[in-house]
């Protein structure tokens, strides 16, 4: 049967709009509250950290804020505050997710700290509980740990937390693709990721709960709340006119954008994360009988919000593929494919897809900063998966042979079985 191009194109993950979002920014203009403040705000910060049975909430422009101020929050709770001129992580180093989006990581950067990127593990994709107890073998000064849930699915956060207690070091999680996703904490009860002292969230465009941009950060602690809300209205202090005494930020979230959020979270978050799963279980299901595997989470301990589907190409079933800094080649061979061939032909069919997040360790900027797997330091490496001292790189090896796949919960069930029928075409 031939296949034609999609008419109308099928996205990566598009926000999913209902019609109550619009309701909300209506009343933030009929009350005339077009400012970082106001009932929308209120309203989600409530909502959100009763979500997650956190007791503060601040909304603020991204997440990429919110991990900012996070880390600039743990490190004054460890280091003191900063002398004049100089930022709070000045000469200290933080372990960072490595396989993830440079958010997770760039705030370091922000408050003049040094990363150590953690490699993955293959059970979650997410931060490797060994890689990180090597982490503190190599680096015992490490105080600050920022753990990401890749594509929604929660790490081993047990285990990390247990780690990060043994090393008296403070545990950020950035939870801005897993809002909703659930686990089983070291107590047996069920959690949201996203319920720690530090904890970040995202509502970018793309996201399971979108507002078109903003993010939120959730703690238990009211002392860290207030300097959190403080800092992201610029540090203003309680007088009669503009007194700063220490930075400031922008970062407050629009009451516009709030709306669109609150709008959302009417609608329901189980919602979105449902047809999120139905998506991940027809692809599960369609790929049947091919050399491919999806991202895998612990059945039994964690419940994803399955934010997007992804599969991993079987190592003996990839042909020949050749990536630079930003152009890839490959190889077409009989009964094998690769990531750029897939995402090249769905591309043709008018789906996205995108490949997996490239990890840092291998991004140009954060080249010179050390790198730590499972079996040790991974930065002396004779090739991109293998190092010299036998270290795996595990991150590497999930980006050369994976891709994120079309997720939108708009899909329809059609939709996605010519999809299954594309990728299943690259393996003829």
């Amino acid at each position: 049967m031939e296949i034609k191009p999609f008419e109308k194109k099928i996205w990566l993950s598009s926000p999913t709009m209902h019609g109550n979002e619009l309701k909300w920014v209506q009343d933030a203009f009929e009350k005339n509250w077009i400012t970082t403040a106001g009932d929308n705000v209120n309203a989600i910060e409530s909502e959100i950290s009763a979500m997650l049975s956190q007791k503060y909430a601040v909304g603020l422009s991204c997440g990429t804020a919110a991990l900012h101020l996070a880390l600039k929050a743990a490190g004054e709770k460890i280091y003191g505050m900063p002398k004049p001129g100089t930022h709070v992580l000045s000469g200290h180093r933080v372990a960072t997710s490595d396989m993830t989006f440079a958010a997770t990581c760039e705030p370091i950067f922000y408050e003049g700290g040094e990363a150590v990127f953690i490699d993955s593990e293959r059970d979650t994709w997410n931060m490797s509980p060994e890689s990180l107890e090597n982490a503190f073998a190599l680096y015992p000064d490490i105080r600050i740990v920022v753990l990401a849930h890749l594509y929604g699915t929660p790490a081993k956060i047990n285990e990390i937390k247990a780690i990060c207690d043994k090393h008296g070091a403070i545990l950020i999680e950035d939870a801005a693709e897993s809002l909703g996703a659930t686990y089983r904490n070291a107590d047996g009860e069920w959690v949201q990721t996203g319920s720690s002292s530090y904890s970040c969230i995202s509502f970018n465009g793309n996201k399971i709960i979108t507002g078109s941009s903003g993010g939120m950060f959730l703690t238990d602690s009211k002392e860290i709340a207030d300097k959190v809300r403080k800092w992201s209205t610029q540090s203003r202090e309680a007088a009669p006119w503009y007194e700063h005494e220490e930075l400031g930020f922008n970062y407050r979230i629009s009451n516009i954008i709030a709306g669109i959020v609150r709008g959302q979270l009417e609608n329901g978050l189980s919602e979105h994360i449902e047809a999120k799963r139905r998506i991940y279980e027809r692809y599960k299901a369609g790929f049947k009988g091919l050399p491919v595997t999806m991202n895998p989470y612990d059945e039994e301990n964690s419940v994803p919000n399955f934010w997007l589907s992804c599969m991993l190409i079987d190592e003996n079933a990839m042909c020949r593929q050749l990536r630079s800094g930003r152009e890839a080649l490959y190889i077409h061979e009989k009964g094998k494919t690769c990531p750029t061939e897939i995402l090249e032909t769905l591309a043709k069919y008018n789906a996205e897809g995108r490949p997996i997040w490239k990890p840092m360790h291998m991004q140009p900027f954060y080249s010179s900063f050390p790198f730590i797997t499972a079996q040790g330091n991974g930065r002396a490496r004779s090739n991109a998966y293998i190092a010299d001292n036998g270290c795996v790189d595990v991150g590497a090896d999930i980006f050369n042979r994976g891709l994120c796949l079309p997720s939108d919960n708009k899909m329809t069930e059609e939709e996605q079985d010519i999809i299954i029928q594309i990728i299943r075409s690259c393996f003829e």
